[in-house]
Protein backbone atom coordinates (compact mmCIF):
# COMPACT_ATOMS: atom_id res chain seq x y z
CA UNK A 1 0.00 0.00 0.00
CA UNK A 2 0.90 3.43 -0.52
CA UNK A 3 2.41 5.54 2.73
CA UNK A 4 -0.14 7.69 4.08
CA UNK A 5 0.07 11.05 3.04
CA UNK A 6 -1.68 14.33 4.38
CA UNK A 7 -3.76 14.13 1.19
CA UNK A 8 -5.96 11.72 1.98
CA UNK A 9 -9.93 11.50 2.95
CA UNK A 10 -12.58 8.78 3.18
CA UNK A 11 -16.04 10.13 3.37
CA UNK A 12 -18.58 8.37 5.54
CA UNK A 13 -21.55 7.50 4.78
CA UNK A 14 -24.39 10.58 6.00
CA UNK A 15 -26.38 9.94 8.56
CA UNK A 16 -30.26 10.02 8.08
CA UNK A 17 -31.87 12.27 10.34
CA UNK A 18 -35.04 12.11 8.31
CA UNK A 19 -38.32 10.21 10.21
CA UNK A 20 -38.80 7.97 7.66
CA UNK A 21 -36.09 5.40 6.57
CA UNK A 22 -37.33 5.01 3.25
CA UNK A 23 -35.06 8.41 2.84
CA UNK A 24 -31.73 6.01 3.72
CA UNK A 25 -31.15 5.91 -0.50
CA UNK A 26 -31.35 9.97 -0.17
CA UNK A 27 -28.36 10.18 2.39
CA UNK A 28 -26.55 7.33 0.92
CA UNK A 29 -26.67 9.41 -2.99
CA UNK A 30 -25.88 12.66 -1.17
CA UNK A 31 -22.74 10.71 0.22
CA UNK A 32 -21.73 9.28 -3.19
CA UNK A 33 -22.39 12.48 -4.83
CA UNK A 34 -19.43 13.77 -3.14
CA UNK A 35 -17.05 10.95 -3.15
CA UNK A 36 -17.29 11.43 -6.90
CA UNK A 37 -16.92 15.27 -6.81
CA UNK A 38 -13.84 15.24 -4.51
CA UNK A 39 -12.52 11.96 -6.22
CA UNK A 40 -12.09 14.31 -9.45
CA UNK A 41 -9.31 16.22 -7.77
CA UNK A 42 -6.05 15.91 -8.62
CA UNK A 43 -3.69 14.68 -5.95
CA UNK A 44 -6.67 14.08 -3.32
CA UNK A 45 -6.57 10.80 -2.15
CA UNK A 46 -10.42 9.87 -1.99
CA UNK A 47 -11.16 6.07 -0.22
CA UNK A 48 -13.87 4.50 -2.59
CA UNK A 49 -17.62 4.28 -1.50
CA UNK A 50 -16.95 0.51 -0.92
CA UNK A 51 -14.37 0.71 1.63
CA UNK A 52 -16.62 3.87 3.62
CA UNK A 53 -19.90 2.39 3.39
CA UNK A 54 -18.26 -0.36 5.35
CA UNK A 55 -18.34 1.19 8.59
CA UNK A 56 -21.99 2.57 8.06
CA UNK A 57 -24.21 1.94 10.96
CA UNK A 58 -21.25 0.68 12.83
CA UNK A 59 -19.70 2.39 16.46
CA UNK A 60 -16.33 2.91 15.60
CA UNK A 61 -13.90 5.55 16.72
CA UNK A 62 -12.86 8.18 14.06
CA UNK A 63 -8.77 7.17 14.68
CA UNK A 64 -10.00 3.37 13.97
CA UNK A 65 -11.30 4.25 11.29
CA UNK A 66 -9.18 6.25 9.63
CA UNK A 67 -6.33 3.89 10.31
CA UNK A 68 -8.00 1.09 8.69
CA UNK A 69 -8.48 3.29 5.85
CA UNK A 70 -5.39 5.16 5.66
CA UNK A 71 -6.31 8.60 5.48
CA UNK A 72 -5.82 11.98 7.46
CA UNK A 73 -8.55 13.42 7.45
CA UNK A 74 -12.19 11.97 7.44
CA UNK A 75 -15.79 14.17 6.50
CA UNK A 76 -18.84 12.79 8.08
CA UNK A 77 -22.15 14.63 8.18
CA UNK A 78 -26.53 13.91 8.39
CA UNK A 79 -29.55 14.23 5.81
CA UNK A 80 -32.65 15.65 6.82
CA UNK A 81 -35.69 15.39 4.41
CA UNK A 82 -38.62 17.03 4.96
CA UNK A 83 -41.24 17.43 2.28
CA UNK A 84 -39.18 19.97 0.07
CA UNK A 85 -36.68 21.36 2.45
CA UNK A 86 -33.01 19.72 2.64
CA UNK A 87 -30.95 20.18 5.70
CA UNK A 88 -27.55 18.74 5.37
CA UNK A 89 -24.37 18.53 7.98
CA UNK A 90 -21.06 18.56 7.12
CA UNK A 91 -17.71 18.26 9.13
CA UNK A 92 -14.18 17.62 8.55
CA UNK A 93 -11.79 16.19 11.03
CA UNK A 94 -8.15 15.44 11.08
CA UNK A 95 -8.26 12.14 12.27
CA UNK A 96 -4.80 11.87 14.16
CA UNK A 97 -5.51 14.71 16.43
CA UNK A 98 -9.53 13.54 16.44
CA UNK A 99 -10.80 17.18 16.32
CA UNK A 100 -12.83 18.89 13.66
CA UNK A 101 -11.07 21.77 12.13
CA UNK A 102 -14.17 22.97 9.82
CA UNK A 103 -18.36 22.43 9.96
CA UNK A 104 -20.95 23.34 8.21
CA UNK A 105 -24.81 23.56 7.81
CA UNK A 106 -27.12 24.01 4.56
CA UNK A 107 -30.76 24.64 4.51
CA UNK A 108 -32.18 24.29 1.12
CA UNK A 109 -35.26 23.52 -1.18
CA UNK A 110 -35.13 20.27 -2.59
CA UNK A 111 -35.65 21.64 -6.07
CA UNK A 112 -31.74 23.11 -5.80
CA UNK A 113 -30.46 19.42 -5.21
CA UNK A 114 -27.66 19.80 -7.70
CA UNK A 115 -26.64 23.38 -6.70
CA UNK A 116 -26.04 22.61 -3.32
CA UNK A 117 -24.58 19.72 -4.15
CA UNK A 118 -22.04 21.57 -6.21
CA UNK A 119 -22.00 24.01 -3.16
CA UNK A 120 -20.99 21.73 -0.67
CA UNK A 121 -18.52 20.13 -2.52
CA UNK A 122 -16.73 22.89 -3.52
CA UNK A 123 -16.57 24.48 0.01
CA UNK A 124 -15.10 21.31 1.72
CA UNK A 125 -12.61 21.01 -1.46
CA UNK A 126 -11.64 24.60 -0.39
CA UNK A 127 -11.59 23.59 3.58
CA UNK A 128 -9.48 20.87 2.53
CA UNK A 129 -7.18 22.31 0.16
CA UNK A 130 -6.49 25.04 2.99
CA UNK A 131 -5.74 22.39 5.40
CA UNK A 132 -4.48 19.67 3.79
CA UNK A 133 -2.31 21.25 0.80
CA UNK A 134 -2.43 22.36 -2.57
CA UNK A 135 -4.43 21.53 -5.35
CA UNK A 136 -5.95 23.26 -8.34
CA UNK A 137 -9.78 23.76 -8.15
CA UNK A 138 -12.61 24.33 -10.77
CA UNK A 139 -15.23 26.49 -10.46
CA UNK A 140 -17.82 23.33 -10.38
CA UNK A 141 -17.37 20.14 -9.11
CA UNK A 142 -21.01 18.67 -9.59
CA UNK A 143 -22.25 18.57 -13.18
CA UNK A 144 -25.64 17.86 -13.11
CA UNK A 145 -27.34 15.10 -16.25
CA UNK A 146 -30.26 15.63 -15.58
CA UNK A 147 -32.65 18.77 -14.75
CA UNK A 148 -35.60 15.89 -13.26
CA UNK A 149 -35.54 16.16 -9.36
CA UNK A 150 -37.83 12.89 -10.02
CA UNK A 151 -35.78 11.37 -12.53
CA UNK A 152 -32.44 11.87 -10.10
CA UNK A 153 -34.43 10.50 -6.84
CA UNK A 154 -35.07 7.18 -9.34
CA UNK A 155 -31.32 7.50 -9.66
CA UNK A 156 -30.74 7.15 -6.08
CA UNK A 157 -32.98 4.82 -5.53
CA UNK A 158 -31.38 2.33 -8.03
CA UNK A 159 -28.14 3.08 -6.87
CA UNK A 160 -29.07 2.44 -3.36
CA UNK A 161 -30.24 -1.56 -4.64
CA UNK A 162 -27.58 -1.59 -7.43
CA UNK A 163 -24.86 -1.08 -4.58
CA UNK A 164 -26.10 -4.21 -2.79
CA UNK A 165 -24.44 -6.47 -5.34
CA UNK A 166 -27.12 -9.54 -5.31
CA UNK A 167 -29.30 -10.19 -8.72
CA UNK A 168 -32.49 -9.70 -6.89
CA UNK A 169 -31.58 -6.28 -5.81
CA UNK A 170 -30.30 -5.39 -9.28
CA UNK A 171 -33.26 -6.23 -10.73
CA UNK A 172 -35.14 -3.97 -8.57
CA UNK A 173 -31.90 -1.25 -9.45
CA UNK A 174 -32.99 -1.93 -13.43
CA UNK A 175 -36.77 -1.08 -12.15
CA UNK A 176 -35.84 2.33 -11.00
CA UNK A 177 -32.91 3.11 -13.51
CA UNK A 178 -35.73 2.79 -16.47
CA UNK A 179 -38.10 5.08 -14.25
CA UNK A 180 -35.63 7.16 -14.26
CA UNK A 181 -35.20 7.33 -18.25
CA UNK A 182 -38.73 7.62 -18.52
CA UNK A 183 -38.69 10.58 -16.78
CA UNK A 184 -35.75 11.78 -18.48
CA UNK A 185 -34.26 9.58 -22.01
CA UNK A 186 -31.29 11.76 -22.09
CA UNK A 187 -30.12 10.47 -18.72
CA UNK A 188 -26.14 9.27 -19.20
CA UNK A 189 -26.10 7.99 -15.29
CA UNK A 190 -29.13 5.90 -15.71
CA UNK A 191 -27.99 4.49 -19.26
CA UNK A 192 -24.25 3.40 -17.36
CA UNK A 193 -25.96 2.08 -14.24
CA UNK A 194 -28.57 -0.44 -16.44
CA UNK A 195 -25.15 -1.20 -18.51
CA UNK A 196 -22.85 -2.16 -15.15
CA UNK A 197 -26.50 -4.09 -13.48
CA UNK A 198 -27.03 -6.14 -16.91
CA UNK A 199 -22.75 -6.91 -16.61
CA UNK A 200 -23.17 -7.90 -13.33
CA UNK A 201 -26.44 -10.28 -14.09
CA UNK A 202 -24.32 -11.52 -17.10
CA UNK A 203 -21.47 -11.95 -14.60
CA UNK A 204 -22.85 -13.93 -11.99
CA UNK A 205 -25.02 -16.54 -14.49
CA UNK A 206 -27.98 -14.58 -13.21
CA UNK A 207 -28.74 -13.94 -17.00
CA UNK A 208 -27.81 -15.10 -20.51
CA UNK A 209 -24.24 -14.47 -20.85
CA UNK A 210 -24.85 -13.58 -24.20
CA UNK A 211 -28.29 -11.36 -23.45
CA UNK A 212 -26.98 -9.46 -20.48
CA UNK A 213 -23.78 -8.33 -22.38
CA UNK A 214 -25.95 -7.19 -25.15
CA UNK A 215 -27.61 -5.12 -23.37
CA UNK A 216 -24.73 -4.01 -21.51
CA UNK A 217 -23.37 -2.50 -24.74
CA UNK A 218 -25.97 -0.90 -26.30
CA UNK A 219 -26.66 0.57 -22.99
CA UNK A 220 -22.66 1.80 -22.41
CA UNK A 221 -22.53 3.01 -26.02
CA UNK A 222 -25.61 5.41 -25.00
CA UNK A 223 -24.28 6.56 -21.79
CA UNK A 224 -20.71 7.17 -23.62
CA UNK A 225 -22.69 9.39 -26.85
CA UNK A 226 -24.26 11.59 -23.78
CA UNK A 227 -21.08 11.62 -21.66
CA UNK A 228 -17.54 10.72 -23.26
CA UNK A 229 -15.97 12.11 -20.13
CA UNK A 230 -16.65 9.56 -17.91
CA UNK A 231 -14.45 7.34 -15.93
CA UNK A 232 -17.51 4.58 -15.44
CA UNK A 233 -18.27 4.42 -18.89
CA UNK A 234 -14.38 3.63 -20.10
CA UNK A 235 -14.80 0.88 -17.14
CA UNK A 236 -17.60 -0.49 -18.68
CA UNK A 237 -15.91 -0.34 -22.44
CA UNK A 238 -13.01 -1.99 -21.16
CA UNK A 239 -15.25 -4.72 -19.84
CA UNK A 240 -17.22 -5.19 -22.81
CA UNK A 241 -13.34 -4.93 -25.13
CA UNK A 242 -11.87 -7.65 -22.99
CA UNK A 243 -15.23 -10.53 -22.53
CA UNK A 244 -17.17 -9.57 -25.85
CA UNK A 245 -15.11 -8.15 -28.64
CA UNK A 246 -12.02 -10.24 -26.76
CA UNK A 247 -9.40 -7.07 -28.08
CA UNK A 248 -6.91 -6.93 -25.43
CA UNK A 249 -4.99 -3.91 -26.98
CA UNK A 250 -8.46 -1.98 -27.24
CA UNK A 251 -9.70 -2.95 -23.19
CA UNK A 252 -5.95 -1.76 -21.65
CA UNK A 253 -7.00 1.34 -23.74
CA UNK A 254 -10.25 2.14 -22.24
CA UNK A 255 -8.92 1.31 -18.82
CA UNK A 256 -5.99 3.64 -19.12
CA UNK A 257 -8.56 6.16 -19.94
CA UNK A 258 -10.60 5.61 -17.45
CA UNK A 259 -7.68 5.94 -14.92
CA UNK A 260 -6.80 9.10 -16.87
CA UNK A 261 -10.12 10.94 -15.91
CA UNK A 262 -10.34 9.76 -12.51
CA UNK A 263 -7.51 7.70 -10.42
CA UNK A 264 -9.72 7.20 -7.93
CA UNK A 265 -12.31 5.01 -9.55
CA UNK A 266 -10.88 1.48 -8.05
CA UNK A 267 -12.55 -0.57 -9.92
CA UNK A 268 -10.69 0.35 -13.00
CA UNK A 269 -7.27 0.29 -11.24
CA UNK A 270 -7.87 -3.02 -10.41
CA UNK A 271 -8.97 -4.13 -13.64
CA UNK A 272 -6.39 -2.82 -15.27
CA UNK A 273 -3.93 -4.90 -12.36
CA UNK A 274 -5.74 -7.73 -13.90
CA UNK A 275 -4.86 -7.11 -18.01
CA UNK A 276 -1.41 -6.90 -16.79
CA UNK A 277 -1.04 -10.37 -14.89
CA UNK A 278 -2.38 -11.97 -17.24
CA UNK A 279 -0.08 -11.05 -19.51
CA UNK A 280 2.70 -11.41 -17.84
CA UNK A 281 3.27 -7.79 -16.79
CA UNK A 282 3.78 -8.18 -13.35
CA UNK A 283 5.26 -4.36 -12.63
CA UNK A 284 2.57 -3.18 -13.85
CA UNK A 285 0.30 -4.80 -12.42
CA UNK A 286 1.15 -4.30 -8.75
CA UNK A 287 1.20 -0.54 -9.56
CA UNK A 288 -2.56 -0.81 -10.29
CA UNK A 289 -3.11 -3.22 -7.71
CA UNK A 290 -1.68 -1.11 -4.56
CA UNK A 291 -3.77 1.79 -6.01
CA UNK A 292 -6.67 0.11 -5.75
CA UNK A 293 -5.85 -1.57 -2.18
CA UNK A 294 -4.57 2.13 -1.00
CA UNK A 295 -8.54 3.56 -2.60
CA UNK A 296 -10.76 0.69 -1.40
CA UNK A 297 -8.85 -1.30 1.52
CA UNK A 298 -11.78 -2.70 2.98
CA UNK A 299 -13.41 -4.28 -0.50
CA UNK A 300 -14.20 -8.00 -1.00
CA UNK A 301 -13.42 -7.46 -4.47
CA UNK A 302 -10.52 -5.66 -4.30
CA UNK A 303 -9.16 -8.11 -2.12
CA UNK A 304 -10.17 -10.91 -4.66
CA UNK A 305 -7.80 -8.94 -7.31
CA UNK A 306 -5.35 -9.17 -4.92
CA UNK A 307 -5.70 -13.05 -4.32
CA UNK A 308 -5.88 -13.32 -7.83
CA UNK A 309 -2.74 -11.68 -8.47
CA UNK A 310 -1.16 -14.22 -5.74
CA UNK A 311 -2.28 -17.08 -7.26
CA UNK A 312 -0.62 -15.76 -11.15
CA UNK A 313 2.63 -15.21 -9.59
CA UNK A 314 2.88 -18.76 -7.61
CA UNK A 315 2.32 -17.74 -4.39
CA UNK A 316 -0.05 -20.21 -3.76
CA UNK A 317 -0.49 -20.82 0.04
CA UNK A 318 -0.95 -16.61 0.45
CA UNK A 319 -3.44 -16.73 -2.36
CA UNK A 320 -5.47 -19.59 -0.41
CA UNK A 321 -5.25 -17.56 2.90
CA UNK A 322 -6.43 -14.10 1.28
CA UNK A 323 -9.18 -16.12 -0.73
CA UNK A 324 -10.56 -17.97 2.68
CA UNK A 325 -10.52 -14.55 3.34
CA UNK A 326 -12.92 -13.43 1.23
CA UNK A 327 -15.41 -16.48 1.13
CA UNK A 328 -15.90 -15.46 4.90
CA UNK A 329 -17.18 -12.26 3.88
CA UNK A 330 -19.21 -13.95 1.25
CA UNK A 331 -19.81 -17.48 0.56
CA UNK A 332 -21.21 -16.64 -2.37
CA UNK A 333 -18.54 -15.49 -4.32
CA UNK A 334 -18.16 -17.45 -7.61
CA UNK A 335 -14.72 -16.28 -8.97
CA UNK A 336 -13.82 -16.74 -5.34
CA UNK A 337 -14.32 -20.15 -4.81
CA UNK A 338 -13.19 -20.75 -8.82
CA UNK A 339 -10.04 -19.66 -8.09
CA UNK A 340 -9.52 -21.42 -4.67
CA UNK A 341 -9.99 -25.01 -6.41
CA UNK A 342 -7.54 -23.47 -8.75
CA UNK A 343 -5.33 -23.13 -5.86
CA UNK A 344 -5.92 -26.30 -4.36
CA UNK A 345 -4.55 -28.08 -7.36
CA UNK A 346 -1.31 -25.83 -7.47
CA UNK A 347 -0.78 -27.47 -3.62
CA UNK A 348 -1.65 -31.20 -4.77
CA UNK A 349 -4.87 -31.00 -2.68
CA UNK A 350 -6.42 -33.07 -5.04
CA UNK A 351 -8.84 -35.32 -2.82
CA UNK A 352 -10.38 -31.82 -1.62
CA UNK A 353 -11.11 -30.23 -4.55
CA UNK A 354 -13.42 -33.96 -5.91
CA UNK A 355 -15.14 -32.87 -2.41
CA UNK A 356 -14.97 -29.16 -2.30
CA UNK A 357 -18.49 -27.97 -4.48
CA UNK A 358 -20.38 -30.50 -1.58
CA UNK A 359 -20.57 -27.78 0.82
CA UNK A 360 -20.79 -24.56 -1.33
CA UNK A 361 -24.40 -22.86 -1.58
CA UNK A 362 -25.98 -24.01 -4.71
CA UNK A 363 -26.01 -20.72 -6.24
CA UNK A 364 -22.47 -20.25 -5.77
CA UNK A 365 -21.80 -22.90 -7.70
CA UNK A 366 -21.00 -23.04 -11.58
CA UNK A 367 -21.45 -26.67 -13.09
CA UNK A 368 -18.81 -26.09 -15.62
CA UNK A 369 -16.58 -24.92 -13.05
CA UNK A 370 -17.51 -27.37 -10.38
CA UNK A 371 -16.69 -30.56 -13.45
CA UNK A 372 -13.46 -28.43 -14.42
CA UNK A 373 -11.79 -28.33 -11.46
CA UNK A 374 -12.47 -32.35 -10.73
CA UNK A 375 -11.39 -33.13 -13.93
CA UNK A 376 -8.24 -31.37 -13.22
CA UNK A 377 -7.67 -33.12 -9.99
CA UNK A 378 -8.15 -36.71 -11.48
CA UNK A 379 -5.49 -35.78 -14.16
CA UNK A 380 -3.14 -34.28 -11.60
CA UNK A 381 -3.87 -37.61 -9.77
CA UNK A 382 -3.05 -39.95 -12.49
CA UNK A 383 -6.13 -41.32 -12.31
CA UNK A 384 -6.05 -42.31 -16.35
CA UNK A 385 -9.98 -43.27 -15.83
CA UNK A 386 -11.69 -40.84 -14.46
CA UNK A 387 -9.69 -38.00 -16.16
CA UNK A 388 -10.66 -39.11 -19.45
CA UNK A 389 -13.88 -39.69 -18.46
CA UNK A 390 -13.90 -36.45 -17.24
CA UNK A 391 -12.80 -34.88 -20.42
CA UNK A 392 -15.44 -36.65 -22.61
CA UNK A 393 -18.01 -35.13 -20.21
CA UNK A 394 -16.46 -31.59 -20.54
CA UNK A 395 -15.84 -31.57 -24.18
CA UNK A 396 -19.60 -33.01 -24.47
CA UNK A 397 -20.95 -30.04 -22.12
CA UNK A 398 -18.92 -27.51 -24.19
CA UNK A 399 -20.32 -28.31 -27.73
CA UNK A 400 -23.65 -26.87 -25.81
CA UNK A 401 -24.64 -23.39 -26.82
CA UNK A 402 -23.22 -21.86 -23.38
CA UNK A 403 -19.94 -24.46 -22.55
CA UNK A 404 -17.58 -21.66 -22.69
CA UNK A 405 -16.92 -22.68 -18.93
CA UNK A 406 -16.40 -26.29 -19.96
CA UNK A 407 -14.78 -25.48 -22.77
CA UNK A 408 -12.03 -23.30 -21.62
CA UNK A 409 -10.97 -26.32 -19.23
CA UNK A 410 -10.81 -28.52 -22.02
CA UNK A 411 -7.56 -26.27 -23.12
CA UNK A 412 -6.43 -26.29 -19.37
CA UNK A 413 -6.75 -30.90 -19.38
CA UNK A 414 -4.92 -31.02 -22.53
CA UNK A 415 -2.62 -29.05 -21.11
CA UNK A 416 -2.17 -31.17 -18.09
CA UNK A 417 -2.18 -34.20 -20.02
CA UNK A 418 0.31 -33.20 -22.01
CA UNK A 419 -1.86 -32.97 -25.41
CA UNK A 420 -0.06 -29.99 -26.54
CA UNK A 421 -0.92 -29.88 -30.20
CA UNK A 422 -4.41 -30.12 -29.26
CA UNK A 423 -4.14 -27.29 -26.08
CA UNK A 424 -2.42 -24.77 -28.75
CA UNK A 425 -5.39 -26.30 -31.57
CA UNK A 426 -7.79 -24.72 -28.87
CA UNK A 427 -6.15 -20.96 -28.72
CA UNK A 428 -6.29 -21.16 -32.35
CA UNK A 429 -9.83 -21.98 -32.63
CA UNK A 430 -10.73 -19.31 -29.19
CA UNK A 431 -9.10 -16.99 -31.49
CA UNK A 432 -10.74 -17.31 -34.70
CA UNK A 433 -14.26 -17.29 -32.41
CA UNK A 434 -12.82 -14.30 -30.11
CA UNK A 435 -13.37 -16.31 -26.62
CA UNK A 436 -11.92 -13.88 -23.62
CA UNK A 437 -11.22 -17.05 -22.21
CA UNK A 438 -8.48 -17.62 -24.30
CA UNK A 439 -7.08 -14.64 -22.60
CA UNK A 440 -7.92 -15.06 -19.07
CA UNK A 441 -6.66 -19.24 -19.48
CA UNK A 442 -3.51 -18.90 -21.01
CA UNK A 443 -1.25 -18.06 -18.51
CA UNK A 444 -2.68 -19.95 -15.33
CA UNK A 445 -0.26 -21.73 -13.59
CA UNK A 446 -1.97 -24.91 -14.40
CA UNK A 447 -1.32 -24.87 -17.81
CA UNK A 448 3.06 -24.19 -17.18
CA UNK A 449 3.66 -27.55 -19.29
CA UNK A 450 2.84 -25.30 -22.31
CA UNK A 451 5.61 -22.06 -21.51
CA UNK A 452 8.44 -25.15 -22.81
CA UNK A 453 6.90 -24.97 -26.25
CA UNK A 454 8.37 -22.48 -29.09
CA UNK A 455 4.61 -21.57 -29.92
CA UNK A 456 3.67 -20.62 -26.62
CA UNK A 457 6.09 -17.29 -27.09
CA UNK A 458 4.11 -16.58 -30.52
CA UNK A 459 0.40 -17.33 -29.18
CA UNK A 460 1.40 -14.56 -26.23
CA UNK A 461 2.23 -12.40 -28.66
CA UNK A 462 -0.88 -12.33 -30.71
CA UNK A 463 -3.38 -12.41 -27.41
CA UNK A 464 -1.56 -9.72 -25.05
CA UNK A 465 0.04 -7.26 -27.94
CA UNK A 466 3.09 -5.33 -26.13
CA UNK A 467 1.95 -2.51 -24.67
CA UNK A 468 4.94 0.28 -23.56
CA UNK A 469 2.98 3.55 -23.30
CA UNK A 470 2.29 4.69 -19.96
CA UNK A 471 -0.38 6.93 -18.19
CA UNK A 472 0.27 10.61 -19.08
CA UNK A 473 0.45 12.83 -16.03
CA UNK A 474 -1.47 16.46 -16.38
CA UNK A 475 1.21 18.99 -16.24
CA UNK A 476 0.07 22.69 -14.70
CA UNK A 477 2.34 25.72 -16.11
CA UNK A 478 3.66 27.92 -13.21
CA UNK A 479 4.83 31.76 -13.39
CA UNK A 480 8.53 32.12 -13.44
CA UNK A 481 10.07 32.19 -9.98
CA UNK A 482 11.45 35.87 -9.83
CA UNK A 483 7.27 36.21 -10.56
CA UNK A 484 6.59 34.08 -7.66
CA UNK A 485 8.74 35.39 -5.46
CA UNK A 486 7.20 38.90 -5.70
CA UNK A 487 3.62 38.19 -5.64
CA UNK A 488 4.60 35.95 -2.28
CA UNK A 489 6.37 38.81 -0.86
CA UNK A 490 3.18 40.91 -1.81
CA UNK A 491 1.03 38.65 0.04
CA UNK A 492 3.03 38.47 3.12
CA UNK A 493 3.17 42.29 3.55
CA UNK A 494 -0.42 42.42 3.21
CA UNK A 495 -1.34 39.61 5.49
CA UNK A 496 0.69 41.29 8.13
CA UNK A 497 -0.16 45.57 7.43
CA UNK A 498 -4.08 44.36 7.37
CA UNK A 499 -3.54 41.50 10.30
CA UNK A 500 -6.47 39.73 7.79
CA UNK A 501 -5.78 36.97 9.98
CA UNK A 502 -7.54 38.59 13.44
CA UNK A 503 -10.46 37.48 11.20
CA UNK A 504 -11.82 34.38 12.06
CA UNK A 505 -13.67 33.77 8.80
CA UNK A 506 -10.90 34.43 6.47
CA UNK A 507 -10.80 32.00 3.56
CA UNK A 508 -8.30 31.01 1.20
CA UNK A 509 -10.97 32.24 -1.57
CA UNK A 510 -11.40 35.66 0.25
CA UNK A 511 -7.80 36.24 0.92
CA UNK A 512 -7.28 35.48 -2.69
CA UNK A 513 -10.14 38.25 -3.98
CA UNK A 514 -8.12 40.64 -1.23
CA UNK A 515 -4.69 40.57 -3.07
CA UNK A 516 -6.29 40.02 -6.13
CA UNK A 517 -4.80 36.97 -7.16
CA UNK A 518 -6.63 33.72 -8.47
CA UNK A 519 -7.36 30.82 -5.61
CA UNK A 520 -5.57 28.37 -7.42
CA UNK A 521 -2.72 30.40 -7.98
CA UNK A 522 -2.31 31.49 -4.18
CA UNK A 523 -2.52 28.30 -2.47
CA UNK A 524 0.13 26.67 -5.18
CA UNK A 525 2.54 30.07 -4.28
CA UNK A 526 1.25 29.39 -0.11
CA UNK A 527 2.08 25.92 -0.09
CA UNK A 528 5.30 25.84 -2.91
CA UNK A 529 7.16 29.20 -2.03
CA UNK A 530 6.20 30.08 1.38
CA UNK A 531 6.51 26.38 1.94
CA UNK A 532 3.09 26.37 4.19
CA UNK A 533 -0.52 25.46 3.53
CA UNK A 534 -3.35 28.34 3.80
CA UNK A 535 -4.25 27.33 7.54
CA UNK A 536 -0.95 27.14 8.43
CA UNK A 537 0.28 30.21 6.89
CA UNK A 538 -2.70 32.18 8.86
CA UNK A 539 -2.15 30.54 11.90
CA UNK A 540 1.59 31.58 12.14
CA UNK A 541 0.66 34.80 13.00
CA UNK A 542 -2.89 34.34 15.25
CA UNK A 543 0.28 32.53 17.64
CA UNK A 544 2.12 35.08 17.29
CA UNK A 545 -0.78 37.49 18.23
CA UNK A 546 -1.54 35.43 20.95
CA UNK A 547 2.15 35.64 22.16
CA UNK A 548 2.29 39.45 22.43
CA UNK A 549 -1.23 39.75 23.76
CA UNK A 550 -0.36 37.39 26.63
CA UNK A 551 2.76 40.06 27.42
CA UNK A 552 -0.26 42.84 27.41
CA UNK A 553 -0.82 43.95 31.21
CA UNK A 554 -4.50 45.05 29.29
CA UNK A 555 -5.07 41.67 28.17
CA UNK A 556 -4.15 40.58 31.90
CA UNK A 557 -8.11 40.02 32.69
CA UNK A 558 -8.64 37.47 29.43
CA UNK A 559 -8.27 33.79 29.63
CA UNK A 560 -6.33 31.68 27.29
CA UNK A 561 -8.93 31.20 25.38
CA UNK A 562 -10.10 34.60 25.45
CA UNK A 563 -6.45 35.54 24.31
CA UNK A 564 -6.72 32.23 21.17
CA UNK A 565 -10.09 34.03 20.08
CA UNK A 566 -8.78 37.35 20.33
CA UNK A 567 -5.83 36.38 17.85
CA UNK A 568 -8.35 34.93 15.05
CA UNK A 569 -9.12 31.64 16.04
CA UNK A 570 -12.45 30.06 16.09
CA UNK A 571 -11.87 26.31 17.64
CA UNK A 572 -9.91 26.06 21.35
CA UNK A 573 -9.03 22.60 19.87
CA UNK A 574 -7.70 23.85 16.68
CA UNK A 575 -5.72 26.90 18.44
CA UNK A 576 -4.13 24.05 20.89
CA UNK A 577 -2.99 21.96 18.26
CA UNK A 578 -1.55 24.53 15.94
CA UNK A 579 0.48 26.39 18.83
CA UNK A 580 1.88 23.21 20.13
CA UNK A 581 2.83 22.31 16.79
CA UNK A 582 4.92 25.45 15.70
CA UNK A 583 6.19 26.50 19.55
CA UNK A 584 7.06 22.88 20.85
CA UNK A 585 4.98 23.43 23.87
CA UNK A 586 1.20 23.91 24.99
CA UNK A 587 -0.38 27.44 25.55
CA UNK A 588 -0.56 27.09 29.07
CA UNK A 589 3.23 25.86 29.44
CA UNK A 590 4.23 28.75 27.34
CA UNK A 591 2.72 31.05 29.60
CA UNK A 592 4.21 29.57 32.63
CA UNK A 593 7.67 29.33 31.36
Amino acid sequence: MFALTDTTIAILPFVNMSSSQENEYFSDGITEEIINALAKLPRLKVTSRTSSFYFKNKDVSIPEVAKALNVSTILEGSVRVSGNTLRITAQLIQANEDYHFWSETWDRSLNNIFEVQDEISLLIADKLREHLGHFDLGEQLVNPSTESIDAYQHCLKAKYFENQWNPEASKKAIVHYKHALQLDPEYAVAYLGLANCYSFLGTTASMAFAEAWEKTAAFTQKAYELNSDSSGVYYQRANLAFFVECEYSKSLKEIKKAIEINPNNAEAQQFASFLYIISGAKKQAVRHLDIALDINPLSDETHFFRAYFHYIIGAYEKALVMLNQCLEANNKGIPAHSVKTLCLLKLKCYKEVLSYYDTVAEEAIVVGEKLGSMALAYALMGNVVESNASLSALEQKAREPNGFTEDAYCFMMYAVQGELDKAFGWVDKAIEQKSALAMLRYGDPLVDSLRADPRYLEYSKKLFPTDTEELSERKTVRPDLEKSRADSSKIVRFVEETKAYLEPSVSLRSLARQVELHPNYLSWLLNSIIGKNFNEFINHYRIEAFKTMAKNPGKAHLSIEGLAYESGFSSKTAFNTYFKKEVGLTPSQFLKQ
